[in-house]
Formats: C-alpha cells, sequence, structure tokens
C-alpha cells in the first residue's frame, strides 16, 4: 500500500502556527510516501514567503514532493517580475519545473501549470497543456493509480464558485478521462470536496474522480470549514477498496488533525472496479 498527502493554499505569510505544528505531527504519524503541494503557497509571492514554504515541506519529511504554481505565487504588486519572470520566486524554491511529475511503483501523479501572468485569479488549461498530460497518462504503467493535478478547480459544488472553474477544463477532462486518468486534484477555492465526474459530465465512461482539498495552514477559512488536508491510500488495482479518499479537518480544541471523512473510490469503468 502507498499514501499520499495533498496540502493546498498553504499561503505562507498568513499561516498559523499551532496548525503547522498539528500537520507536522501528523504527517509524521501518517508517514505518507508522496506529499502534493497543489498551489497559492504564499500569499504576495515573498521570496521569504516561499523559504518559510519550502522549509514547511522538507520538515514534514515525506520522500516526494509535487507542487505546482497558484495565482498567488505570481507577483501582484510587481509589475516587472510578473512580466519578465512571473515564477522566478517560486522556481527558486520549488524549482526547476513547473508542470513536474513523481513516479512511484503505485503512483502516477501530473503536475499542471494552471496560472496566467495575464489572469490575477482565474486559470487556464491549454488544448497543448491538455495534450501534453495525455501523452503521460499514456507513459503510466497499468499498475499506478494515475493522478492529474491542477490549482484551479476543473469541478465546483456551489453556483458561487462556478467563475472560479478552470478555464479549458471540459476538453481537458475528457481527454484525461479518454488517457486513463483516475483522479483531478485541485485546490484554490478553500472549500474541500469529492465528486465522480462521470456522473455529472456525459461522454465520460470510466470513473474520474475530482478531489478538492481546502486550506491547509491559512487564517483564510471559509466560514464553516476549518483548515483541512487530504490523504489518499491506495493499495493496488486488484485488491479490494482499492482506493481511499480521507479528510482529515484541524480541531482547534485538541490542537489536532482529525479524520473527518473517509470515502472509497472505484476505479475504472462505470458499474465495474478495475
Amino acid at each position: 500500500m502507498t499514501s499520499l498527502m495533498q496540502i493546498s493554499d498553504p499561503h505562507f505569510g498568513t499561516v498559523q502556527p499551532a496548525v503547522m505544528q498539528a500537520l507536522t505531527r501528523l504527517a509524521r504519524a501518517q508517514r505518507p510516501e508522496v506529499l502534493v503541494l497543489s498551489g497559492d503557497i504564499t500569499q504576495r509571492a515573498r521570496t521569504a514567503e516561499f523559504s518559510q514554504a519550502r522549509a514547511f515541506c522538507d520538515s514534514l519529511a515525506i520522500p516526494r514532493l509535487l507542487a505546482i504554481p497558484g495565482n498567488h505565487d505570481i507577483p501582484l504588486f510587481n509589475p516587472f517580475l510578473r512580466l519578465f519572470r512571473p515564477y522566478g520566486r517560486y522556481l527558486a524554491a520549488f524549482g526547476p519545473e513547473l508542470e513536474p511529475v513523481v513516479s512511484t511503483p503505485l503512483l502516477h501523479v501530473i503536475g499542471v501549470k494552471t496560472t496566467r501572468r495575464r489572469r490575477h485569479k482565474n486559470g487556464e488549461v491549454s488544448a497543448a497543456q491538455a495534450a501534453r498530460i495525455v501523452a503521460e497518462l499514456g507513459r503510466a504503467a497499468p499498475a499506478q493509480l494515475r493522478i492529474v493535478v491542477v490549482h484551479q478547480p476543473v469541478h465546483v459544488m456551489h453556483s458561487e464558485d462556478q467563475h472560479d472553474r478552470l478555464r479549458g477544463w471540459e476538453p481537458a477532462v475528457h481527454a484525461w478521462s479518454q488517457a486513463g486518468a483516475d483522479i483531478v486534484m485541485g485546490g484554490h477555492i478553500h472549500l474541500p470536496s469529492l465528486c465522480d465526474l462521470s456522473a455529472r459530465l456525459s461522454g465520460l465512461k470510466r470513473r474520474l474522480w475530482c478531489v478538492q482539498a481546502g486550506t491547509a495552514l491559512s487564517t483564510r477559512v471559509r466560514a464553516g470549514n476549518p483548515n483541512s488536508v487530504n490523504l489518499l491510500r491506495f493499495q493496488g488495482r486488484d485488491q479490494p477498496s482499492a482506493c481511499q479518499l480521507e479528510r482529515w479537518d484541524f480541531h482547534a480544541a485538541t490542537g489536532r488533525f482529525e479524520r473527518v471523512q473517509s470515502s472509497e473510490l472505484p476505479l475504472g469503468a462505470r458499474g465495474a472496479i478495475a
């Protein structure tokens, strides 16, 4: 069995020390093999914020890290950097790739840069990017769980979040599903959720799960939603209940992250487990 921890939108510059300590304890107790950091690592893309974020990720002692930038990771108030070196500070801390790939015997995780320097908030996936991900999915071994990581969501649960949905999401989702993707992970809206996209979109013949994470560390939580992270466990496609997604919320009363939800994610064609 393997496990993966997804943390998103920590917004270093607004983090809470007590929550950081609790997340450190959780990571060391659960010992995931891969850490996915799905964007908005910093609040204002400052060098010190990136340095703090990288030091924190390293302190978790998780063997493999896949990080992608969010819209907050591009300098907002420095027009020169935003125009000519929008990802310079991000790459100095988390480089050298903007669209990294992490592959283990049971996981194939692919990052997608959905931010754009010309956009303040909204994200986009181009046809060329979608095709690149299709090619990368084709390199996965049959035994691997195939995960695509974006920042802005491909699906939202509430109408008020529709404007935050990733531009170009629909053709990308169809292409990735056909190419064998199992999960699309995202963040951005600070609202954890789980959705079987094949039950929402016509034309998807196999399950593709949309896994959204809340904000892991920031004070910028949405009303009624505490800081939270996701933990994904995968036993292999030939095992019963092969894939489990757990949501862990921070509880201020105990000073700990506690598991509040566990969901089985059937894989493969609808109506069957592959």
